[in-house]
């Protein structure tokens, strides 16, 4: 769990700005199990690259993907954080309000309820 919020918390954490971040269409591949949403979790090796701005957007669009291949448990708080993350990419200063970083927490302890 702790290596999970480490990389939650890294990719979510950055100084973020960001262009409009598109969703993509639901996937028609089958959703994780939680035990298996979780080791992906704990695997996920995304990194931002590119301005604040558009890294916010890269995080926002990798959490959509991500929301979209776990299990439902997991994936409503992710798909949540892809939301927040949107909104962070598509501010003037592309930088997280202090509400939103407190929204993003919130949303990775729901995470970490399962995925222990």
């Amino acid at each position: 769990m702790k290596k999970l919020l480490t990389a939650v918390v890294l990719v979510a954490g950055t100084m973020l700005s960001g262009c409009a971040g598109s969703t993509t269409a639901p996937s028609a591949t089958p959703k994780l199990s939680v035990e298996e949403s979780c080791k992906f979790l704990n695997n996920d090796t995304f990194v931002p690259s590119g301005s604040a701005k558009e890294q916010a957007g890269q995080i926002g669009q990798h959490y959509q993907e991500v929301a979209d291949k776990v299990a439902p448990e997991v994936g409503a708080p992710i798909q949540q954080m892809a939301d927040i993350m949107k909104q962070v990419a598509a501010s003037p200063t592309g930088t997280k309000t202090a509400e939103q970083t407190a929204q993003l927490t919130e949303q990775i302890n729901k995470i970490g309820q399962y995925c222990k």
